[in-house]
């Protein structure tokens, strides 16, 4: 997008109108898609963004689908179809008729509020008018208990004992949208309340809207207020800035400024601002203590991530010797995955170090996810890797297997030990556990973290090159293997082979990236990393 946004020219008149969307997203994006849509015209969408919007409509259509089906006589469904006028006037009707469930609801545009907006689903309440239902396409519980469910068949919440809330604000931020604009139409449930259809979900989680209103009131306020114009909004660096089509504007304008925010984004950067501090050679050179509404993270860490952002310096070291776990037999591990549908490939690499070169090996199912074949391949790579890891210590060996930021690799063995419970190769939940728990499971973001500082972020992308390794394909990423995944597997229509071999590719220069990182760390290379203390202050470095 090569556009330059014109200068601020506020929005006029009472036909402002915003969208639940917009209760979560960046203030000044919010100025900006109001003020300057047209300029996006001719922008192509993140990938990343419209595959999840692609998903997520898929999802939504495979819930109304079986939830009709189940009973299609208590459903309406507003065609989309229909222009948006009489998919108003289909709603309303059924609205008025008292049918007990409505599909695709959409309201008339409360332009005296500022308020627009639909809903997937509405169910009636029986106190009287409509509960809003969303339908999401991430999860919304957890397993534990205390959050209040329903069944999909019938309005009865009740406490559940087997699930938790997992917090999600801009759902009940956009239940609340909708329990508003119904309220316009004479429709809004008496309970107060609103359903969440997470993915994978086997009963609505329900939401208690007075929990939230009041937080509800002071972001649409706030968002109605930047729409219209009459609140200015500037820059700052949030982790949304990573797909808006906005970035470029943004981004030059806060490297031109250097806007404290590229060192400290989101709510960070909101303190440092509140405490004068608002250039990042301000806090290079900040000598007052931590600012009184510091919300996380080492302050003097961030001090250090200016001067080393000023240094053009990508890893700063925090102490004198760099440590990292090694082992006699090393085992590296990179699990790859498409949304919550599921594992599809477990890829690993083996180093004896002996001297001999590392094999790669890929336990993989090609069929699309979720697929009971993720059991076979699941059960594979956890048999290979502990027979790796038994004959190691056999051998009287050090093992270890690695992974970069667990997080995700933990989420999935657990789900994975649940879900295939019992089938060949599957370990139990507690195995799992005593294995991510113990000593041979070792996370090299964490050692990363251990010993140095890392200005440009801790991506396994962005330290990785540090110790000399690049990746094959430029496109390699997350986002980018989602979409080579849909076509690996054929999702949007005939198998494409070549992408199966990307994404192989692509799997093993990750688990090559973890090995060159851990290498380079035990070598001597790591300690010419400049430290904290050696980079001194502002004054001592130039850009």
């Amino acid at each position: 997008m090569s556009h330059v946004v014109p200068p601020p020219a506020p929005a006029s008149g009472p036909s402002v109108l915003i969208d639940a969307s917009s209760l979560t997203r960046c203030r000044h994006r919010v100025y900006l898609d109001t003020a300057y849509r047209s300029l996006l015209v001719d922008t192509a969408e993140d990938a990343g963004v419209q595959m999840r919007r692609e998903a997520a409509a898929a999802y939504r259509a495979e819930i109304r689908d079986t939830l009709v089906a189940a009973d299609p006589q208590s459903w309406v469904v507003v065609s989309p179809s229909m222009s948006r006028s009489m998919q108003v006037r289909a709603t309303r009707a059924a609205c008025e008729s008292g049918v007990e469930r409505i599909w695709n609801a959409t309201f008339p545009d409360d332009e005296d509020a500022g308020r627009r907006g639909r809903c997937d689903m509405l169910v009636r309440d029986p106190d009287g008018g409509y509960i809003p239902v969303l339908v999401v396409n991430h999860k919304v519980t957890d397993p534990g208990s205390g959050a209040v469910t329903t069944p999909f068949t019938s309005w009865a919440p009740a406490l559940d004992p087997t699930r938790k809330v997992r917090p999600q604000l801009r759902d009940q931020l956009a239940a609340v949208h909708v329990h508003r604009l119904l309220g316009r139409i004479g429709q809004a449930g008496a309970s107060a309340r609103a359903g969440v259809i997470g993915f994978g979900a086997e009963v609505m989680l329900v939401h208690d809207l007075t929990a939230v209103e009041a937080e509800y009131d002071t972001r649409f306020g706030d968002r109605l207020a930047i729409a219209s114009g009459s609140v200015v909004t500037s820059p700052s660096k949030v982790s949304e800035c990573r797909s808006c089509p906005w970035w470029s504007e943004c981004g030059e304008t806060l490297r031109r400024t250097r806007d404290v925010s590229l060192v400290a984004a989101g709510s960070r950067a909101d303190a440092l601002r509140s405490a004068g501090i608002v250039t990042i050679d301000d806090l290079a050179d900040w000598t007052g203590g931590v600012p009184d509404e510091w919300p996380h993270g080492d302050f003097d860490e961030t001090v250090v991530i200016a001067r080393a952002w000023i240094a053009d310096l990508p890893l700063v070291r925090r102490r004198d010797t760099v440590t990292v776990q090694r082992a006699d037999v090393e085992v590296d591990v990179d699990m790859e995955s498409y949304q919550e549908h599921g594992a599809y490939m477990w890829g690993t690499l083996l180093d004896r170090r002996d001297g001999a070169e590392p094999q790669y090996r890929a336990f993989v199912t090609w069929e699309p996810v979720p697929t009971m074949d993720e059991a076979r391949s699941f059960g594979e790579f956890w048999s290979w890797m502990q027979g790796v890891r038994a004959d190691a210590h056999a051998e009287g060996l050090t093992f270890a297997a690695y992974c970069y930021s667990r997080a995700a690799e933990d989420k999935w063995l657990l789900g994975s030990a649940r879900r295939f419970a019992g089938m060949p190769g599957v370990p139990t939940e507690a195995e799992v556990r005593e294995f991510i728990d113990g000593p041979d499971w070792v996370d090299i973001y964490i050692a990363v973290s251990q010993n140095f500082v890392c200005p440009s972020g801790k991506g396994l992308k962005k330290v990785a090159p540090v110790a000399g390794f690049h990746w094959r394909d430029d496109e390699a990423g997350g986002e980018a293997s989602m979409a080579w995944y849909r076509r690996a597997v054929g999702y949007d229509g005939d198998v494409d082979a070549s992408q199966r071999t990307r994404l192989l590719e692509y799997n093993e220069d990750d688990v090559q990236a973890t090995r060159a990182l851990r290498v380079w760390m035990d070598g001597a290379a790591a300690r010419e990393i400049p430290t904290a203390d050696e980079l001194g202050g502002i004054s001592s470095v130039t850009k």
